[in-house]
């Protein structure tokens, strides 16, 4: 196994600074695919009459719920033991520490939520039209997860495998965020169409 064959991956998180902000590739491609989904489902929704306070507030349960559930699946996931000890450092978000299964979590209670208050719809009616738009938003998060050497594979000898130098990795590894971004692509395709 030769290293020069692989791709030596060393990206920067960061896109540029301005003072003590930093704007991250993960934060632009999170938001951008909020922002992009919500065009979607609004197209879909609208498509069939859903009155629009309806798609407002749904995506902003959403929001909510993904950055909420998120940030907790983190913390009982995989952090307990240093934010039980540290709590206020659990609404740093911004630090760092999301679990996407955290975030599904909290999606699926918000809908529950939003059927009952809101629609007054069976939940499965909202899940069936916003599952559209959250295989790309998806796709984006996971795009922002390599931009953060984050969240990659077990070592690999095949000539796509990603040496993560940034981590300190000197071997290969299955780029496994690449490999789930093209999933979702794929599913959000299948999917609009």
């Amino acid at each position: 196994m030769h290293l020069l064959n692989f791709i030596h991956w060393n990206a920067s998180p960061e896109i540029f600074n301005l003072g003590p902000l930093s704007v991250r590739w993960y934060g632009l491609l999170f938001a951008s695919g909020f922002l992009i989904g919500y065009y979607i489902g609004e197209r879909m929704f609208k498509s069939e009459k859903t009155p629009q306070k309806w798609i407002d507030s749904l995506f902003f349960y959403i929001i909510i719920a993904t950055i909420v559930g998120a940030r907790l699946g983190h913390v009982f996931f995989y952090g307990w033991e240093y934010y039980s000890q540290h709590p206020s450092e659990i609404i740093k978000v911004w630090h760092g520490g999301l679990a996407s299964h955290g975030g599904a979590i909290g999606i699926v209670i918000a809908l529950l939520i939003h059927s009952k208050l809101i629609t007054k719809r069976n939940v499965l009616w909202t899940i069936d039209r916003i599952v559209v738009p959250t295989a790309l938003v998806a796709a984006f998060i996971r795009t922002g997860n390599l931009m953060n050497s984050e969240i990659y594979g077990v070592e690999t000898g095949l000539p796509w495998g990603f040496i993560f130098e940034r981590n300190g990795e000197t071997l290969p590894k299955h780029p496994t965020q690449i490999y789930e971004a093209l999933a979702y692509l794929f599913s959000f395709g299948v999917l609009i169409y």
